[in-house]
């Protein structure tokens, strides 16, 4: 079978769609390139730390921290390590449809000597939606990220129901990647798109800057609410709430890699006070910093 086969497609309602996870967990990787390899399932790779690269279909996919790749069944790809002097991933591998038998590792790399065809997993496509290979690179919400955390949590410690617990939260990912992709083909429709993906590019960057929607609006030259409208449709979020999750997200990895003290994070990602930080960050992470940063030591 060529690659030009593939990847291999089903057409199904949603309700048909009944992932299951066949391995999930956190990897470093050295500085460098993987053997080039295609896989019998569909892996996520997202990348919590440092820079990356696949290569597929002829096209290098450069990868910053925070973002995401789909790699598709039966697709050959080459992962590459860019930064130094590691980087670190987080890799789930899965299928649609639980069509798969999974034992080992092994079994989901492909052997070029013994190809079983038939093993190759079927991608899912709903009606309304593009199958989430064809655009491969996602840069996942904070909401995204934190259940892609909580499923590699369930499937390493396993506790008792942890099957049923990662398919529900797949499911969740594959949604809210698919809402991604609505969002994303929605806005580069827009005349406006080239300004707005600067001003996001902008806001990942230097999230300490004082950005309001009053700001933002002056420099599209629109009104506040139509500009409002047009950042919601490409970034999946309002202005605040999209600077909100760039400053968490960096907080979090400001914790994880970093000595610096809790007050000394909050300065520079422009929280107003340490006071303000600690309260939204507790909000959402349901413990506080300092625990956050204990606890990601360990594990």
């Amino acid at each position: 079978m060529e690659e030009s086969s593939f990847p291999l497609r089903r057409h199904a309602p949603v309700k048909e769609w009944s992932p299951r996870i066949h391995y999930a967990q956190f990897q470093r990787m050295p500085t460098g390139h993987l053997p080039e390899r295609r896989i019998y399932d569909f892996e996520l790779l997202y990348v919590s730390q440092g820079e990356a690269a696949t290569t597929m279909q002829g096209q290098r996919h450069g990868l910053s921290a925070g973002q995401l790749i789909v790699l598709p069944a039966g697709v050959y790809h080459r992962n590459e390590a860019v930064s130094s002097p590691d980087t670190r991933f987080l890799g789930i591998h899965f299928d649609f449809f639980d069509e798969l038998d999974i034992q080992t590792e092994a079994d989901m790399i492909v052997s070029e000597e013994h190809v079983q065809h038939h093993r190759f997993a079927h991608e899912a496509v709903a009606d309304g939606f593009q199958p989430l290979s064809l655009q491969p690179v996602y840069t996942p919400t904070l909401a995204c990220v934190q259940l892609l955390e909580q499923l590699v949590q369930e499937f390493t410690l396993r506790p008792m129901g942890y099957e049923l617990a990662c398919k529900a939260l797949m499911l969740n990912i594959l949604t809210h990647l698919l809402r991604l992709q609505q969002s994303r083909s929605r806005s580069l429709t827009t005349q406006y798109s080239g300004k707005l993906m600067e001003i996001i590019d902008e806001m990942e960057r230097k999230p300490a800057e004082p950005w309001s929607n009053a700001g933002i609006a002056e420099r599209m030259n629109l009104s506040l609410d139509h500009a409002a409208k047009l950042f919601k449709q490409m970034a999946g979020l309002p202005p605040n709430e999209f600077l909100h999750n760039v400053r968490h997200r960096e907080a979090r990895r400001l914790l994880r890699e970093t000595d610096l003290s809790v007050e000394q994070i909050s300065e520079q990602l422009g929280y107003s006070g340490i006071h303000y930080f600690s309260r939204l960050f507790r909000k959402h992470e349901g413990i506080s910093a300092t625990e956050y940063r204990k606890l990601s030591r360990v594990l």
